[in-house]
């Protein structure tokens, strides 16, 4: 009994050992199969849900672009864009970033410390749009992205009081050297030698052909000759030389003038005691902005050109030749305030003609951007000169009647943000 249950132990181990055998033999054929047939296998295998699975290979790298239309990005890529125009004025305890004694190139109307104003918390604000970030002006960047280029900017004397917020906030890096001037010093043109970058301020309160019969003051002698389909020459004769400009008017088309089309008499503005038709300011103002934006919009300008809106007033209790003061010292509240008529029909025709240029413009390739600074300045009846347009006005009499200026604005002021717009549009379009 004992040799038969040795037997069978053993025959039964041999029988285990076979097994295991074929079955070692069975896995390596079958890994050996699939090995040779992997290659013929797709890289994605459809799984229950419809979705693809994935062969574990390492991913080939990829050179992902974003794609030009927005409507196809991917969902997790967040685009941006930021309303820098939509905003509010807040406390600044830092104040400016330049001072008028720290620059030398603030003209003398809008040198409002030196000419003796009192307060100086209009200085203390700044531009804060609702959506995001501004970031403060940099001078250094800008002269930097700046190098080798030409800027110009065409206008009115709130371009002249523009431009000299933009050289005195860049002097903190490098002072410009004035280079040019015509005979009235209305155009001007400076140099940043260590940058080679030229800045402009050319005068063209009107953008078209116009003959002007008014002093510093102005004061008219006679309507204003304007010709609303010919373009004044002083600023389309560099157009095509200059890589920014920024261009406005507006104001100026509220004077007495007399209209001509096709040089023929089509109309006028104030001028009683002519045998003229009385077309107003509305009419010109339509037909001459139409002409510039036409120009533009056709011109193939490969820079960037940048259509600024008229600027608000804030005269109270009457006009510039008419007792008109500006009395307060803090900004108001959106909704305090509402524009004059006046400067909303202004105002209208701008955004209207701007609107018709632009998509004409895009079709054209030229890069025609809108600055609407209307409701940003609005809010800021206190940064104005007022009285202190000359130097120290009550010096010898305190109830002094003198001319107020509520049009133009005090540097260092309000208008420096403008700036800080202005390069955050430049930067990022």
């Amino acid at each position: 009994m004992k040799e038969y249950w040795k037997l069978w132990s053993m025959n039964k181990h041999h029988y285990l050992l076979v097994r295991l055998a074929i079955a070692i033999l069975f896995v390596g054929f079958a890994f050996w199969l699939f090995v040779s047939r992997s290659s013929e296998f797709p890289t994605g295998l459809e799984s229950p849900l419809g979705g693809k699975e994935q062969m574990a290979v390492p991913p080939p790298k990829l050179s992902i672009e974003i794609p030009e239309n927005e409507d196809q990005m991917p969902l997790d890529v967040v685009v941006e864009k930021c309303d820098l125009l939509t905003g509010d004025w807040i406390p600044n305890p830092l104040g400016p970033i330049y001072t008028n004694e720290s620059c030398s190139l603030i003209e003398s109307h809008q040198n409002c410390m030196k000419n003796g104003r009192p307060d100086s918390g209009y200085l203390h604000w700044m531009w804060k749009p609702r959506d995001c970030k501004l970031p403060q002006f940099d001078a250094k960047k800008f002269l930097e992205m700046m190098r080798n280029k030409k800027w110009a900017l065409i206008g009115d004397s709130i371009s002249r009081n523009h431009v000299q917020s933009l050289l005195c906030m860049l002097s903190r890096v490098e002072q410009a050297v004035e280079v040019y001037h015509d005979e009235e010093y209305r155009s001007k043109r400076w140099y940043f030698p260590s940058y080679n970058l030229t800045v402009s301020n050319i005068w063209s309160p009107f953008l078209v052909k116009a003959a002007i019969f008014e002093d510093f003051n102005g004061v008219s002698t006679s309507e204003v000759e304007l010709h609303l389909d010919k373009l004044d020459k002083t600023w389309t004769d560099v157009y095509q030389s200059v890589d920014y400009m920024i261009i406005s008017t507006g104001k100026w088309f509220l004077k007495a003038a007399i209209y001509h089309e096709n040089d023929t008499v089509v109309g006028c503005h104030i001028c009683p005691g002519k045998n003229i038709t009385q077309v107003g300011f509305v009419f010109a103002y339509s037909k001459a902005l139409h002409s510039v934006m036409d120009f533009i919009a056709k011109s193939g300008h490969k820079g960037l050109i940048f259509f600024r809106t008229s600027t608000p007033d804030h005269f109270e209790n009457g006009e510039w030749h008419s007792g008109g003061t500006c009395p307060k010292t803090t900004p108001v509240k959106e909704g305090e305030i509402e524009m004059k008529v006046i400067h909303k029909l202004l105002h209208d025709i701008e955004l209207a003609e701007f609107e018709k240029a632009a998509e004409k413009a895009a079709k054209n390739g030229v890069n025609l951007n809108l600055l609407d600074f209307t409701n940003l300045l609005l809010v800021r009846p206190d940064g104005h000169p007022g009285p202190y347009r000359e130097f120290h006005p009550f010096a010898k009499n305190k109830t002094a009647k003198v001319q107020n200026d509520c049009l133009h604005w005090c540097l260092p002021g309000p208008l420096d943000y403008w700036n800080n717009v202005i390069m955050e549009k430049v930067i990022n379009g």
